[in-house]
């Protein structure tokens, strides 16, 4: 998985760690797929400002994924109920696809 792949993974788990003008920017660029010039011209900054964001929105959700280890975490349960989906009746595949939906 490239960097942007990474981190558009992290953004759900840290997001609200982020100052507002953060995750403004993180949305305009992971989600929506605007250029940094075209993010620069929609809110009236400068290219480098939403660079320099940008780099700085990596390094924290990376900094928050290494101490917290959310993102980690989600996929080794994941990894965990698709295992176990395997092996109980249609009572416990409906009881994982619950647990499943409350990770959403």
């Amino acid at each position: 998985m490239d960097r942007f792949e990474f981190v558009n993974e992290l953004l759900p788990f840290y997001d609200k760690l982020l100052t507002g003008r953060q995750q403004q920017i993180a949305k305009l660029y992971y989600y929506e797929d605007l250029s940094l010039s075209e993010i620069a011209e929609n809110l009236d900054i400068s290219r480098n400002a939403v660079h320099d964001t940008i780099k700085k929105v990596e390094n924290l959700l990376t900094e928050y994924e290494d101490k917290l280890g959310l993102y980690a975490a989600y996929n080794r349960r994941s990894e965990l109920y698709e295992s176990l989906s395997g092996h109980v009746d249609e009572a416990g595949r409906k009881i994982i696809d619950e647990l499943i939906k409350m990770e959403d």
